[in-house]
């Protein structure tokens, strides 16, 4: 490996991998979607036309192979393997709080979002990037991505209002 790439890898590494993540939701494969992309890379980056900055390139690919999971029959088949498995382990009121605990009420409405909404918060909130170059690596309008952030806001606002009161409903004094 050249300490080019290797340099590389370690600039944008996590960035990747943080951004991977929040798309599959399971940080082994966010790992090889990160392996994916920086192999790509690797192979391909005489393809890489300086348009944009090399984590902006980065992410991008990072995208395209996070959606190309979700949409494959590996994904599909993981999830069914995932509900067999909780179906057959009955679950104890220990372990359903330690779950809970571990859930943020934020990160969950967050990923209840449909992706299209949900990958634009993460790029706008997590990511921090700007709206043009959201459009670049989703490749849409920049007037697309201000109306999906829109209502992606407005989704996660009533998601979040009804947890707050779903607290205060199972409250038991």
């Amino acid at each position: 490996m050249s300490e080019h790439l290797a340099a590389i890898m370690e600039e944008h590494g996590e960035y990747c991998l943080r951004v991977a993540y929040l798309y599959v939701k399971d940080w082994s494969i966010a790992e090889e979607i990160v392996q994916d992309v920086f192999f790509a890379y690797y192979r391909q980056q005489n393809r890489f036309e300086q348009r944009s900055s090399l984590k902006t390139y980065l992410v991008k690919i990072t995208v395209h192979k996070s959606h190309d999971y979700l949409r494959s029959w590996k994904n599909k088949r993981h999830l069914l393997m995932e509900k067999i498995h909780m179906g057959a382990s009955k679950r104890t009121p220990e372990k359903e709080l330690v779950v809970k605990d571990e859930r943020s009420t934020l990160k969950c409405a967050l990923f209840e979002l449909p992706i299209t909404y949900r990958e634009v918060a993460i790029l706008y909130y997590y990511q921090e990037l700007k709206i043009r170059e959201m459009a670049d690596i989703l490749a849409c309008t920049e007037n697309t991505i201000k109306t999906r952030l829109h209502r992606a806001r407005k989704m996660l606002q009533e998601r979040l209002e009804k947890s707050e009161w779903e607290v205060l409903v199972d409250d038991n004094f």
